[in-house]
């Protein structure tokens, strides 16, 4: 899939769904806010969002007092979402369209979140342009935050087909200037059906240090 048929697809999606109504939705980031806790960075650390859209992980960032906050997404709609729904708490965040695998920012960040965008990078070369973009953008002595669908987890999310991983694959990948932390395991219930185990989507959280 080209980089404009996902974004197509990703502003469909946030066009005609409410946030809610999206598998992915969490109300508290517990996971991802537990692994930035555990890099210790400070509230003045840039942080980026990767696939960040309409998550809520930039509201408790802000709450929490983080304030060099960067939010990436293909999609301008997940954006405004989240623009919209933290109003004036969300004017010091830095809100950017932009495709993860090219993305080439003037500046170094100390922490680089993703939990929505690099199990949907089904080719090779794709995750090769990711893992780039993240040695570009982190900093010696930064962290890597990358939650993915698990090796038994779903095949599929949001009509899309998905590239399961491991802590193994995911460090291989970026290469041997990372030294891995740790990795968690979430068995993520959909909103829709939190009681159905058919709806619950197994993945792995893997935090990295450069």
């Amino acid at each position: 899939m080209s980089v404009l048929d996902r974004q197509n697809h990703w502003q469909n999606v946030y066009e005609t769904k409410g946030e809610r109504d999206v598998s992915w939705f969490q109300e508290i980031p517990q996971i991802s806010l537990d692994l930035v806790h555990a890099t210790g960075v400070r509230a003045d650390a840039s942080i980026v969002d990767v696939g960040g859209g309409a998550s809520h992980l930039v509201d408790a960032l802000v709450t929490e007092g983080f304030c060099s906050i960067t939010v990436l997404d293909l999609s301008e709609k997940a954006l405004a979402k989240s623009r919209n729904r933290l109003g004036l708490r969300g004017r010091k965040v830095t809100w950017i369209v932009a495709d993860a695998m090219a993305w080439r920012p003037d500046r170094h960040y100390d922490l680089w979140h993703d939990r929505a965008a690099f199990h949907f990078l089904i080719d090779a070369s794709e995750r090769a342009a990711y893992a780039a973009s993240v040695r570009h953008v982190v900093r010696p002595g930064g962290h890597v935050i990358i939650g993915t669908f698990a090796p038994d987890g779903p095949e599929r999310c949001s009509g899309l087909p998905v590239a399961r991983h491991d802590a193994g694959s995911i460090g291989e990948l970026l290469g041997s200037s990372f030294a891995l932390i740790e990795t968690r395991r979430e068995d993520h219930r959909t909103p829709a059906v939190a009681s159905s185990d058919s709806n619950s989507a197994g993945s792995n959280g893997r935090r990295a240090k450069m």
